[in-house]
């Protein structure tokens, strides 16, 4: 059960993180085209890009850390092995990653809370829902990485 509810959401978070690089392409190229094919440059395409890229990045890095992609210590893993260490390895690298983004959900929610009263000036909305991006990446990314562990665990038992 929670395999499926695991393959779900994160079938979702790459379905959003693939709209939003979309959505930043388009915002991108309308860009270009206003500014040098209508010489009208439009203010709010450069902050949607932006915005936009910064969150397929903070949730793009959960998908990349449920597939293990950022995990790897090949050289040092493959020594421990050989010894029967590797399993702490992987442990450790998994604890140091945990405490990591634990502590990135932290500052990114007293981030997002302390600028909630600043706006993006071209959108007319707050910049916190921008910076809500750190928290929400790095609580993906924790569950990412608890999952993907947990994953390894049973499937060695």
């Amino acid at each position: 059960m929670l395999q499926r509810i695991d393959h779900h959401l994160f079938r979702v978070i790459s379905a959003f993180a693939q709209l939003l690089l979309c959505v930043a392409v388009a915002a991108g190229f309308y860009q270009v085209l206003a500014r040098f094919v209508l010489h009208s440059p439009a203010a709010w395409s450069e902050a949607v890009t932006r915005a936009c890229i910064i969150w397929a990045v903070m949730i793009g890095i959960a998908l990349a850390f449920r597939e293990g992609a950022m995990l790897g210590v090949n050289l040092l893993r493959t020594k421990l092995d050989q010894l029967g260490y590797g399993r702490w390895l992987e442990f450790f690298v998994v604890l140091i990653v945990a405490a990591f983004l634990v502590f990135l959900l932290w500052i990114g929610i007293q981030m997002t809370w302390r600028v909630r009263f600043q706006t993006m000036p071209t959108l007319g909305i707050s910049i916190s829902w921008v910076y809500l991006s750190i928290p929400v990446g790095a609580a993906l990314s924790l569950l990412a990485v608890i999952s993907r562990w947990c994953q390894t665990i049973f499937n060695r038992s």
